[in-house]
């Protein structure tokens, strides 16, 4: 399903020493030499982490919390997630110019259509062998269970685009709400969330029919959403808003909206625990991590993560939390049991999101 597409697209890992030595967490820059890794399928878990400004991803080994490659999928790298066979790594690419919330987009350069797209990374070498094409704007995506279909959302175009693994084609484009980021289908597999940015909604995609069958607001420009794995409840980061919408997800309603403390607060990134207990919601400029008790739907405690954290991930044994730092081009590794930040590795420039490979 995930062959190889097209001969001569593959671009070299580049290697890059940064094993650093455990001490404060602040500034772990020391390095030495290490054996360059050209396959990732087997020895992890490894930590996969795009870089938005520096146009490629960063690869860790979770083992030893060290840097052993760099990655090369294609230009502003932001939403990046594992094949469900775990043999490839999937990146949405993106030739729009970065600009944040309220700014004019006459003063920005023109985008580059030809760097749209969804890049697929062998990982068994490390090499990209494919671009898929994935609409305007690929911001974020999901992928079905049984790895047939991508869905990507379009920032710039308002809508989600379908393709095709096999036939590696587009085979629907469907209109959903303004800025459209978020992308999460419901453990059930029957339907597909994704977050509108510029509407303040979510639209629900029934899987099967590709058609939206319902649509609800939340609060000021959501972006990540974590489904429970029983698949009860759903939570959506509201940036702007400086919130989390709980939902009930067999309903598509509404339960409560959780107000994320401390200053600066703009809630970002989601993470669900393992378990289900609890979820990480990144705070991007407040700097921290806040943790959500999934029984009380509250706030049950923050913790310092790192310089404007926005991607989140949690291992699969739910001991180790990763964020990514965008201003100071790291990634910091936080032992869940006591919230505390490890160690920071120096990643690329602006990291944006994270997966984990098993």
């Amino acid at each position: 399903m995930w062959r190889s597409a097209i001969a001569g697209v593959a671009v070299a890992v580049l290697a890059i020493g940064c094993m650093g030595e455990k001490r404060k967490p602040e500034a772990d820059t020391s390095s030495t030499e290490h054996t360059v890794l050209t396959s990732f399928t087997s020895g992890g878990p490894y930590v996969f982490v795009s870089n938005e400004d520096g146009n490629d991803v960063t690869v860790i080994d979770a083992k030893t919390d060290s840097v052993v490659a760099t990655l090369d999928p294609g230009q502003r790298p932001r939403g990046l997630r594992i094949s469900p066979d775990g043999k490839h790594l999937i990146v949405a690419v993106s030739g729009s110019p970065k600009a944040g919330p309220g700014v004019d987009e006459k003063t920005l350069p023109p985008a580059d259509r030809t760097k749209d797209g969804i890049a697929i990374i062998d990982l068994a070498t490390g090499k990209r062998e494919a671009n898929l094409p994935g609409g305007l704007d690929p911001e974020s995506f999901a992928i079905s269970s049984d790895g047939k279909t991508i869905f990507v959302s379009n920032e710039d175009g308002g809508t989600l685009t379908l393709i095709d693994v096999d036939s590696r084609k587009v085979i629907g484009t469907v209109p959903i709400g303004s800025e459209p980021e978020g992308v999460q289908i419901h453990p059930d597999n029957k339907v597909l969330y994704a977050t509108n940015e510029g509407s303040g909604t979510v639209s629900v995609l029934d899987l099967e029919t590709k058609k939206i069958v319902a649509t609800f607001p939340t609060g000021k420009r959501p972006r990540g959403i974590a489904f429970t794995p029983d698949g009860k409840k759903a939570y959506i980061t509201n940036e702007v808003g400086g919130t989390v919408t709980v939902v009930d997800a067999k309903r598509n309603k509404v339960l409560k909206n959780i107000k994320v403390p401390g200053e600066g607060a703009k809630p970002m990134g989601t993470a669900m625990a393992p378990d289900g207990s609890r979820v990480y919601i990144t705070t991007g400029r407040g700097g921290s991590v806040a943790v959500i008790d999934t029984k009380s739907d509250s706030v049950v405690t923050t913790f310092p993560a790192g310089k404007r954290p926005w991607g989140v991930a949690v291992s699969a044994d739910g001991k180790t939390i990763y964020t990514a730092n965008g201003p100071s081009n790291d990634i910091s590794v936080i032992d869940a049991s006591t919230n505390q930040v490890r160690k920071r590795i120096p990643g690329g420039k602006s990291p944006w999101g994270i997966a984990i490979s098993k």
